[in-house]
C-alpha cells in the first residue's frame, strides 16, 4: 500500500510518501509545498490554488492508494485556525477530487504513534521518522510530520479496517462505535 501523508499549512504544507507492506515501511519521497512566493503572499485564493495543484501533482506522480491528513487543532488565534482550516480544505478537496480515500489523524495521535507520547517535540518526531524509515538525515519538520502521518496510517489503518469489518463505524468525534 502506498500512503501519502499530508501536514497542511497555509505557508508550507508537508508531504511524505511511503510504501507499507505488512509492518515493513519503505521511504519513497517527502518535501513541502510552499505558497510564500511574494506574488501569492496576500492572495489567499491563489495560495489555496497552489496547494490544490500541488496535491494533485503529488497524486499523479506517486499514485498513492490512500492519504493520511492531519486534523486541524483549535489554535489560540481564531484567524490562524480559520486560515489553516482553509488550507486543509484545499488539500482534502484535491485528494478526494482524485478519488483517493482520506484517513484523518490528530497531531497527538501521530506523535503517540511515532514518538511514543503525544507531547513529543518537532525534533523528536524528526528523529523518530529518520530512525523508523532509516533515512540518512532527519527530514524538515513539515515533511517529518507528513511522514509521521503516513507511518501512523500504516500501523493504525490496519486496526481501523478491522474495526470497520467488525461492524464499528466512525462518529463525528473520530471515535468508533458499534453500528446499530
Amino acid at each position: 500500500m502506498r500512503i501519502l501523508g499530508i501536514d497542511p499549512g497555509l505557508r508550507s504544507t508537508g508531504f511524505g510518501v511511503l510504501d507499507a507492506e505488512g509492518a515493513a515501511l519503505r521511504y519513497v519521497a517527502s518535501g513541502v509545498i510552499q505558497t510564500t512566493r511574494s506574488a501569492e503572499q496576500g492572495d489567499l485564493p491563489a495560495r489555496l490554488k497552489v496547494l490544490f495543484d500541488g496535491i494533485r501533482e503529488l497524486q499523479a506522480r506517486y499514485q498513492p492508494d490512500v492519504a493520511a491528513v492531519e486534523i486541524v487543532f483549535v489554535n489560540v488565534n481564531p484567524q490562524a485556525t480559520l486560515l489553516l482550516g482553509q488550507a486543509r480544505g484545499a488539500c482534502v478537496t484535491a485528494l478526494v477530487a482524485g478519488d483517493l480515500p482520506v484517513a484523518e489523524y490528530t497531531a497527538l495521535q501521530m506523535k503517540q504513534a511515532v514518538a511514543g507520547h503525544g507531547k513529543a517535540a518537532k525534533t523528536q518526531v524528526q528523529a523518530m521518522v529518520q530512525r523508523l524509515l532509516r533515512l540518512p538525515a532527519a527530514p524538515k519538520a513539515d515533511a517529518a510530520d507528513a511522514l509521521g502521518l503516513a507511518i501512523t496510517h500504516a500501523h493504525a489503518g490496519r486496526a481501523v479496517a478491522l474495526l470497520h469489518a467488525a461492524g464499528a463505524q466512525r462518529s463525528t468525534s473520530s471515535m468508533y462505535r458499534r453500528r446499530s
